[in-house]
This record gives structure tokens, sequence and C-alpha cells, in this order.
């Protein structure tokens, strides 16, 4: 029951580097590099950007922000079962001009992002469904 296959490609540039490139060929850094995004920043990063373009594109009908941050945090846990984040938590931090439309911009951004959390953000209701992801190898005979 999918409504449109998403996806990208992650391709390796060298010794615990890759590069990620999705179909309109935006580019992203994913590694061990300082300067490189780690797959954990990616979730967070994930988490943060679908809630606020959802978030900003309904109060923004009223008024465009003086300032929109949303910091994405949680904790990085190892047990028995393995490695994974806990306490997940997005903190909005969003100021919009005095007047009517930053009045009313103002007054429905609380159930903005209460929708945004139990219905609107793709992301984080994956996250939150448990979702399985399968590993497969590709069949070496099925190489071009």
């Amino acid at each position: 029951m999918s409504d449109s296959l998403r996806h990208v490609r992650l391709t390796r540039v060298g010794a615990g580097g890759f590069q990620i490139t999705n179909d309109a060929g935006g580019t992203i850094d994913v590694g061990l590099a300082d300067s490189d995004f780690t797959p954990v920043e990616l979730l967070l990063a994930a988490l943060a950007g679908c809630a606020a373009i959802n978030v900003e594109e309904i109060t923004g009908r009223r008024a465009t922000p003086d300032r929109f941050e949303v910091t994405a945090s949680g904790d990085k846990v190892r047990d028995e079962s393995g490695g994974r984040m806990e306490n997940l938590q997005l903190l909005f931090d969003v100021v919009f001009p005095e007047g009517e439309g930053g009045d009313a911009a103002r007054a429905i951004l609380p159930r903005v992002v209460q929708q945004t959390h139990d219905r609107i953000c793709t992301v984080s209701r994956t996250v939150a469904s448990g979702s399985e992801v399968d590993y497969v190898l590709t069949d070496p005979d099925d190489r071009a």
C-alpha cells in the first residue's frame, strides 16, 4: 500500500566516507570525518526536518517567523540488544512577529506541533511505529 517509492543512493567516496544522493541531485556527506554527518545525526536531522517543514508550512500561512529553530536530541545507548536511540525529543523555538498574523500563528502552533507528531510527520511516525528494516544483498549475477 505504497503511495510512492522513495529512495536515496549511498556511494563510498573513501575510507569511512560516503555520499548520499537523491533523485534531484542533492548530496550530503556521511561518515567518520569531523565535517561529515554521522548516521545518528542524519536520523536526528530527518526527524527535525520533517517536523519543521510541516509546522512551518502551516504556521507560515499566517505569519513569517522571526525565528524558527528545531533542536533534535536523544541518547545513544548500547546494551545486550545492541545500539539504539532513546529519549528522542524535538525542541521547537519559534517566534512570530507582533500583530494579527503573528497572533494567529502563535495560537495554532501547539496544535500544529501535536498534529505533526500524531499524524503528519512520516519520519517520526515511522520511528515510533517500529517499522522493520530489511537488509538485502544484490545477486552478483544480476549486476550489469
